[in-house]
């Protein structure tokens, strides 16, 4: 005796979510210079969260995880002024030696911190010294260069 069995194939149709605007990513990152120098990395530690569109990261690091499906990996270049824009002489400054701490030993390469005139605290970096003041840069340290990031999506709300 024969049993006929009646089976209905399902097609499961699998959607895979992409990054868009607003959504809240989870990404694994290595930033690099031109130089293939290391400047950040989120290895050996949690993923960087953030929403997409709300302007808390660098525009060209938003743009390029758009598209992106989940645990997708890629390499992108962002050029300079979609990151920390060109460096701007307007933030170079000579200071006198008489409104540095008195247990101060400038040197170059030494990071500071200064208070603007409306309270804000601003990272400056030394960047010459002399007998009588020190020449200070107030652009940030990645000002005029392009980065280059390897980013893993890790998770998309």
């Amino acid at each position: 005796m024969l049993i006929k069995l009646d089976l209905e194939l399902k097609i499961i149709k699998i959607i895979t979510m992409k990054v868009s605007e607003k959504n809240s990513i989870s990404v694994h990152y290595t930033g690099k210079l031109k130089d293939g120098s290391v400047f950040d990395s989120s290895e050996g530690r949690d993923p960087l969260n953030f929403v997409v569109g709300e302007g808390n990261m660098i525009p060209g690091f938003e743009n390029g995880v758009l598209g992106m499906g989940l645990n997708e990996k890629k390499t992108i270049e962002i050029p300079f002024d979609q990151a920390y824009g060109e460096v701007r002489e307007d933030l170079f400054h000579d200071v006198s030696n008489d409104n540095l701490p008195e247990d101060l030993s400038p040197e170059i390469g030494m990071q500071l911190q200064s208070k603007s005139q409306d309270g804000s605290v601003l990272n400056v970096t030394i960047i010459k010294v002399n007998d009588k003041s020190v020449t200070i840069d107030a652009n940030h340290p990645l000002a005029g260069k392009d980065l280059f990031f390897d980013i893993e999506v890790v998770k998309i709300n």
